[in-house]
């Protein structure tokens, strides 16, 4: 075998790879649009500054009425994107109590303990989010990060199948079943998903990350870079290559898949 094959291998080895996965697979996003996590070293983010006002803003309004469920969640967003896990699940649970048939509440609790990794309990929530007659494919692909978190990809897999028939050709979905598809180090089959993701006019960036990570894994190396720093300005390609250069040196390379270097907000989603 090559060592870039080895390699490969080493890496995908551990399904606790997908760590950030379900995070960002979950729809209904605070800073963007529904995707999974990216590789790259960029930051759009706001700034910290920012953040904290609009903790104390939703924090504030939540407090003046804990059984509002819209409040709640807008409040555990952004909790979750100052990376205050514990809070926002705690939470997103009273309201749930509050409010036990609220999809839109129970499908925040769901991913909000995803993200604690509550991997069960999650699963059992999101159960609850939607139903057979009426199904959500966000919550079908963030039913599917959780499965691949718990290294159940066949079923995973099955998740976003689903998750694509009611939206056919949905970059998340689309990311999301590649980097399932790389887990199994199916890496051929992960590329070409990830592509047809990509091609998607409406594919948030950290697809393309993505991509460049499973490209790399086969021993592409130069390829990866290009497709890392595509369309970026100099700056920005530079960091995006040496974060990559980074994930494709050390064992525990897809352990850092979807997380930004000193970027907590920047991921965040509901």
């Amino acid at each position: 075998m090559r060592p870039s094959a080895i390699r490969a291998s080493r890496l995908l080895a551990s399904a606790a790879a997908l760590a950030v996965l379900a995070l960002s697979a979950a729809g209904c996003k605070t800073t963007g649009s529904d995707t999974t996590g990216s590789i790259g070293a960029t930051n759009t983010a706001r700034s910290d500054g920012d953040w904290r006002q609009s903790v104390d803003a939703q924090g504030a309004r939540y407090r003046e009425d804990p059984g509002n469920a819209e409040a709640a969640i807008k409040y555990a967003q952004v909790l979750r994107a100052t990376e205050q896990r514990a809070q926002a699940v705690a939470v997103l649970e009273q309201a749930s109590i509050r409010n036990p048939r609220n999809m839109a509440l129970l499908g925040a609790y769901g991913r909000a303990l995803a993200e604690a990794g509550e991997y069960s309990q999650a699963l059992d929530v999101l159960s609850r989010a939607h139903t057979p007659d009426n199904p959500d494919w966000h919550i079908l692909n963030a039913q599917g990060a959780v499965l691949d978190q718990l290294g159940r990809h066949a079923e995973a897999q099955r998740y976003y199948s689903s998750a694509l028939k009611i939206a056919p050709n949905e970059p998340s979905v689309l990311s999301n079943l590649g980097l399932s598809y790389a887990l199994t180090k199916d890496l051929k089959r992960a590329e070409t998903t990830l592509r047809r993701a990509l091609a998607q006019p409406n594919a948030d960036p950290k697809v393309k990350q993505n991509l460049a990570l499973v490209v790399g894994l086969q021993g592409k190396f130069a390829e990866a870079e290009n497709i890392a720093r595509a369309d970026l300005p100099e700056n920005e390609a530079a960091a995006n290559v040496n974060y990559l250069r980074q994930m494709l040196s050390q064992q525990g390379a897809l352990k850092k898949l979807g997380r930004q270097p000193n970027t907590p907000a920047s991921n965040a989603g509901t």
